[in-house]
């Protein structure tokens, strides 16, 4: 069980698609970079795929960063949107695998509370079988840990 100090702000990141597809797998990697840096307010974790599971350690945390590549052109870069957990998903939709926003409505559901959240998008060229990321990928993953540090910055400063 996961302990949780109130004057502290807790972060959940979560990156998540299959290492196996190129750049499909830059959530993860993003998400082992993130916990390599030991932050004690900031617990990671790498996943296949999001699943119900995850909403009970969503509950207990104050911002949640799902980082996760999609499918982009050259001109497209990286993405930053905050979540607000769309209340037309029904948690009765899920099945094996979720999407950020019905984890959010799951945690909620089932917890009584859901995080602050941000989906961290970051541009993917290539996703056939393979364990390398494409040079558009590559500097969408740098520019992904900036702006994850940033947001951890600012919950923590803000206190959530």
């Amino acid at each position: 069980m996961l302990l949780i100090q109130q004057e502290s702000t807790v972060v959940l990141a979560i990156g998540y698609g299959n290492d196996l597809r190129r750049d499909d797998g830059v959530g993860q990697r993003v998400a082992d970079a993130v916990a390599s840096w030991g932050l004690p307010q900031v617990r990671s974790l790498s996943e296949h795929q999001l699943t119900p599971e995850l909403a009970e350690p969503l509950s207990q945390v104050d911002l949640a960063i799902f980082i996760d590549a999609y499918p982009a052109t050259e001109e497209q870069g990286l993405q930053v949107v905050k979540l607000d957990g769309d209340d037309s998903m029904s948690p009765q939709s899920l099945g094996h695998s979720s999407d950020p926003s019905s984890l959010l409505i799951l945690a909620k559901t089932l917890y009584g509370k859901a995080p602050q959240a941000w989906l961290v998008a970051i541009p993917g060229m290539d996703f056939e079988f393979g364990d390398t990321f494409s040079s558009v990928t590559e500097r969408g993953m740098a520019e992904a840990l900036v702006a994850i540090a940033q947001l951890i910055e600012t919950a923590v400063r803000d206190g959530g």
